[in-house]
């Protein structure tokens, strides 16, 4: 089967990117994805430092030469200093859509008071949608969770290639024709 879509999933961590440690967030985002979308697709995969050029460098890379209709990133979107995805991902964007930032810090509440802290966001370059996520993989999944019904009209919005998701495993909105 042909892949009709491309997705990238950039996990944003100092240590996974040197080596220190394995790139659990990412490979769960990577995992629940396909779980999720019936559409075949290919991954396009990065793990890159906390270092805001290089992630706005990412994000460019898979929208306008990849051609990914969906990036997901994970890590990076808490309080401390190096903690710099969604500047990278307001940077490279043209329009944000902040609903997915309140609506993931909101079903992230109902587990963890420090939620608050959270500063995760989502944006639009070009016909590719990026979602931030948080760095752990239980909150991957929890954040993914709560947006993911919206994904696919949203990529029809835009003009990106259409994902179809198994309704198995999630449920996903679109208005009646």
């Amino acid at each position: 089967m042909h892949a009709s879509a491309r997705i990238g999933v950039v996990n944003v961590s100092d240590r996974a990117s040197a080596g220190v440690y394995e790139d659990t967030p990412g490979k769960a985002c990577v995992e629940l994805l396909r779980a999720w979308i019936a559409t075949p697709f290919e991954v396009d995969y990065a793990v890159v430092p906390d270092e805001r050029a290089r992630i706005e460098s990412e994000l460019r890379r898979m929208a306008d030469q990849a051609g990914c209709c969906l990036v997901v990133t994970t890590g990076g979107t808490g309080p401390s200093p190096r903690d710099v995805t969604p500047e990278a991902t307001e940077a490279v964007c043209e329009k944000l859509l902040p609903g997915f930032g309140e609506l993931m810090r909101s079903a992230s509440l109902k587990f963890v008071p420090t939620a608050i802290l959270s500063r995760q966001t989502a944006g639009i370059r070009g016909k590719t949608l990026i979602v931030n996520l948080p760095g752990r993989p239980k909150a991957v999944r929890e954040n993914l969770e709560a947006v993911f019904p919206a994904i696919p009209y949203c990529l029809d919005l835009i003009g990106a290639a259409r994902i179809e998701a198994d309704p198995k495993a999630i449920r996903v909105f679109r208005p009646p024709a």
